[in-house]
């Protein structure tokens, strides 16, 4: 019978695989899921700092940005727990748009307290059992505080204008948000309860202040308008294309041709010319006067529709077109030999104008009424950058809120109230669960904790009062972070989303309790590279 020899262990896995076991597992995820979350919590709330993204490689970009997506996205983590609450982070931009940041800050608080738990002995399933108890408490106080003005137009006109004031509230256009609140509004509102905000476009250009911004009810495309072509067109027929136009180059189906005199080269440019004739005759075919294409468009082409007063805009980018052909109710074409069966966009009037230094074509009373147009203006590209990405935010919840028209309190409010709702809970469940689900609450009253520290206010005490406030039952209280004290928010205007909200709560417990789960990592050895067989 074999014995194994104690001093040379049996070799499992593959050599250069790693394995941390229950203990230096968890601590591992933990170390890295608190590291993540403490990164970015100085960026939370409406004096939240910013951070400065510096992207090196062969051209070197800087970004500035307090949008937790945007911070987390670029960063390089290791950790298999961090890249959990990067994941998450991301998936709430996908979802919502906003509270990207408050749901990993909430996900890092709810681990610091398992961590502590786990160290009093208590099993991560107990833990995990009175979080999920707290969790279903949590959602339905937030959604019986929750309140739907969806019937009454006016007041919630008001309600999406004090969403976009308050997500605004944390971002780079702050000084203007009473400004860009009623852009974002008027822009969803334009939509007429379509979810889909493609059909919003936003040009940012260089120049003027940002109070220079406003929205244009008409599309703008950021192209020129072709050489000796007619600069404005009414009634327009528009045909869009994903064609090459370049005739301008000798080529017989990609072929090599070899030619034993320079005559031969003047035959082959003038089938050339010929063949891209043809072309732009099956084009004219379709009846349009206004053609745009994905690619370029050479000079010979770009003559004839001259010739032939049609309009050509060349090389407007991908997204463009997708685009363009939404909102004028045109489909994209790039063969020409059917014209019955391509249908053209259509709008009212497509002329130039000018934005501070360049000039635009704006297309006028395109066919998808809900097109617009918002124009961001700005000194530096990274401001630029910043109020889309804020201005984008805005957008998603609004759109968000217009599906489901339920709103609650902004400023912390609803994290009492929730906090409040698991405390209450707690106090009437026996054993260990109780204690996790008091460090629930004490993680969600960590978010006004945050906000609270961020303004440079303090914390301990502004939290004392609001939770004195809530459970005197001021149920709409929360932080005042203009004054630096606590306010009842619905006077102050400052709503946020239902959806955010329950989004934020959901995704954060349901992420603490992947990492607190975890009692193994196992790192697979990494593939060796083989020798490449060509080079002998």
């Amino acid at each position: 019978m074999a014995v194994l020899n104690p001093l040379n262990p049996v070799q499992i896995l593959n050599i250069g695989a790693e394995e941390e076991k229950s203990e230096i597992a968890r601590l591992s995820c933990f170390a890295g899921a608190i590291t993540i979350g403490d990164l970015i919590k100085s960026t939370l709330g409406p004096k939240g700092m910013d951070k400065i993204l510096l992207k090196q490689g062969r051209v070197e970009s800087i970004e500035v940005t307090n949008d937790g997506a945007t911070i987390l996205k670029s960063l390089g983590v290791d950790n298999p727990a961090a890249k959990v609450l990067v994941d998450i982070s991301k998936v709430q931009d996908d979802e919502v748009g906003d509270g990207t940041t408050s749901v990993v800050v909430f996900a890092c608080e709810l681990l610091k307290e398992a961590e502590n738990l786990v160290r009093m002995k208590i099993h991560p399933q107990t833990i995990i059992a009175g979080w999920r108890k707290a969790t279903i408490a949590a959602r339905e106080a937030l959604e019986n505080s929750a309140v739907d003005n969806g019937n009454n137009p006016e007041k919630f006109r008001q309600d999406l204008k004090n969403i976009a004031q308050t997500t605004l509230g944390s971002k780079i256009l702050i000084q203007h948000r009473e400004q860009f609140s009623s852009l974002a509004v008027d822009a969803i509102l334009k939509l007429k309860g379509n979810a889909d905000i493609s059909a919003i476009q936003i040009i940012k250009k260089l120049g003027g202040g940002m109070a220079d911004s406003y929205l244009d009810q008409g599309y703008l495309l950021d192209k020129k308008i072709g050489v000796n072509q007619p600069k404005r067109i009414e009634n327009a027929k528009i045909l869009v294309a994903n064609t090459p136009m370049d005739a301008d180059k000798i080529k017989v189906f990609g072929s090599r041709v070899k030619v034993d005199a320079i005559s031969k080269v003047a035959d082959l440019e003038v089938a050339e010319r010929e063949k891209m004739k043809d072309k732009v005759n099956k084009i004219l075919k379709h009846g349009c006067n206004v053609f745009i294409n994905r690619q370029l468009i050479y000079n010979y082409p770009e003559q004839l529709f001259s010739d032939a007063g049609v309009m050509a805009i060349e090389h407007a980018d991908f997204e463009g077109v997708e685009r363009l052909a939404l909102v004028t109710g045109a489909e994209i074409v790039s063969t020409f030999d059917s014209p019955e069966t391509v249908r053209l966009g259509h709008c009212d009037l497509i002329e130039e104008v000018m934005v501070g230094e360049d000039k635009l074509i704006k297309f006028s009373g395109v066919a998808l009424g809900e097109a617009c147009t918002i124009v961001l203006r700005g000194a530096t590209q990274q401001i630029l950058d910043e109020a889309e990405r804020s201005l984008h935010d805005a957008l998603c919840v609004l759109s968000q809120t217009v599906k489901e028209t339920k709103t609650v309190c902004g400023g912390g409010c609803s994290e009492m109230l929730m906090a409040e709702a698991v405390v209450n809970l707690a106090a009437k469940t026996p054993g260990k669960e109780a204690v996790a689900m008091e460090s629930f609450a004490k993680s969600l009253r960590m978010i006004p904790t945050i906000i609270s520290e961020n303004g440079g206010y303090d914390s301990s005490d502004l939290v004392a009062q609001l939770r004195a406030a809530h459970t005197e039952g001021k149920n709409t209280y929360g932080l005042d972070m203009t004054n630096g004290t606590i306010n009842d928010m619905r006077c102050l205007g400052i709503t946020e989303s239902l959806q955010v909200k329950r989004q934020v709560l959901l995704s954060g417990s349901e992420a603490a309790e992947m990492i607190l789960r975890v009692d193994d990592i196992v790192r697979a050895a990494p593939r060796k590279r083989q020798p490449d067989m060509r080079s002998h």
